[in-house]
């Protein structure tokens, strides 16, 4: 996963691994998990949402990683993706010792409609927002129109633990070390 590189059709100043994407993404997956129990009545598991989250794009190692405009271009394409995704998902799977094979099949193909799946999907889309706002940050204007694009995707999620994330935390994102102190 560390080989694997993000954002592949734009500038980056910083570039970002699948793998450095992914532990961010567990990380806010488990505070959004979190908030719900806490603030909102929730009953999720933190710490199977984070392991959903921690392996969420693992499938691609063997696929890469498919810039949005292009996964997300027609029906036809986004169709083909989410089949070769379900591909290097079993692929995946033949490359673990057959007892451990269940275990990690329902991390694999957890379902993304669930309240642990959307929450794996809203972590997903903050952790590309906060990389909108860090290259912003460092003077690349051409994730301007990717962050206006992924924030509005945040906001019809529609989600209270996701809206009171981005209320609370998403501007320390913003900050440097000195103004976080």
């Amino acid at each position: 996963m560390k080989y694997i590189t993000r954002w592949g059709l734009m500038r980056n100043t910083n570039s970002e691994s699948i793998q450095e994407h992914s532990l961010q993404v567990s990380m806010i997956a488990h505070a959004l998990a979190l908030i719900k129990n806490i603030y909102f009545n929730g009953n999720v598991n933190p710490d199977r949402i984070a392991v959903l989250a921690i392996y969420h794009d693992s499938n691609e190692t063997l696929i890469g990683d498919l810039p949005t405009p292009i996964k997300y271009y027609n029906p036809a394409i986004y169709k083909a993706y989410k089949d070769l995704e379900k591909i290097s998902k079993e692929k995946l799977l033949t490359m673990i010792p057959e007892q451990m094979v269940d275990s990690y099949r329902s991390i694999l193909f957890f379902d993304e409609s669930s309240d642990e799946g959307r929450i794996v999907k809203a972590a997903d889309r903050i952790s590309a927002y906060i990389k909108c706002l860090e290259e912003e940050k460092a003077g690349n204007r051409e994730f301007k129109k990717a962050a206006a694009a992924t924030k509005k995707k945040i906001q019809e999620m529609n989600m209270p633990e996701v809206n009171y994330f981005m209320d609370n935390f998403i501007h320390g994102f913003t900050l440097t070390l000195d103004e976080l102190n």
